[in-house]
């Protein structure tokens, strides 16, 4: 069957909160749901960073006034959110997601990490004892929903309020079917984005990997490459 974008749930009040959501990644995401119209909680290990990071997107251009957007610490904002995006370093996921798993417990969890290292020649992926960021994530987080998506995003266009539409796939990781129309719907509340279902937990690796592969092309052809699923 293709794509089609009318069968897709209405997410709209839906309240999405962004746990690493003062970095650039975490902090693009909440922008373009903001522009959409999301409610949107930003989430920090300081909740202070956090309300002043959601300040800050509120005022940005393009977010209709009256957008519901705050800031707390990590657990106030995973227990106040219907769906969670996971943007947080690498080298934190782990403790970060384990902290969490009670106000989790129940939450759609999305994981956009991307667990690579970086040398003089250039960034590769590393291993994950439990084969992906989002498996370990599921492994943390037993009572949640979990699935891996916006792997692919890249930050500076998300935070360039001159660029109206973003044309990209968001590949879709999960062991609920159900999950891939709900991230699907919020992929298409931003412009030019659509949710496309590429697996199991099990085929993330090399999702999560091929980030190595988009910044290698950035790098060398000066863009901000994204993945876009032809015949479909």
């Amino acid at each position: 069957m293709a794509y089609d974008a009318s069968t897709l749930p209405d997410v709209s009040g839906l309240t999405v909160g962004i746990i690493g959501g003062t970095g650039d990644q975490g902090r693009g995401l909440a922008y373009r749901f903001a522009r959409a119209g999301q409610t949107v909680l930003i989430g920090s290990r300081s909740a202070e960073r956090a309300v002043e990071a959601a300040r800050e997107i509120a005022a940005l251009p393009g977010v209709p006034a009256g957008t519901g957007v705050d800031g707390g610490d990590n657990a106030e904002v995973a227990r106040r959110s219907d769906v969670v995006i996971v943007a947080v370093p690498w080298d934190g996921h782990a403790a970060t997601v384990a902290a969490l798993a009670e106000p989790l417990a129940g939450k759609i969890v999305v994981d956009c990490v991307n667990p690579l290292g970086f040398d003089k020649q250039g960034p590769y992926a590393l291993t994950v004892a439990e084969g992906s960021a989002v498996q370990q994530a599921a492994a943390l987080l037993p009572d949640s929903r979990v699935c891996a998506a916006f792997n692919h995003v890249s930050a500076p266009l998300l935070a360039d309020p001159t660029i109206d539409r973003i044309e990209l796939d968001v590949l879709v990781c999960t062991e609920e079917r159900e999950l891939v129309g709900v991230v699907g719907a919020l992929a298409a509340r931003i412009p030019g984005m659509r949710g496309v279902y590429a697996g199991r937990l099990r085929n993330a690796h090399q999702i999560e990997a091929f980030t190595a592969n988009l910044i290698a092309i950035n790098k060398r052809y000066k863009t901000h490459a994204g993945i876009r699923v032809t015949d479909l």
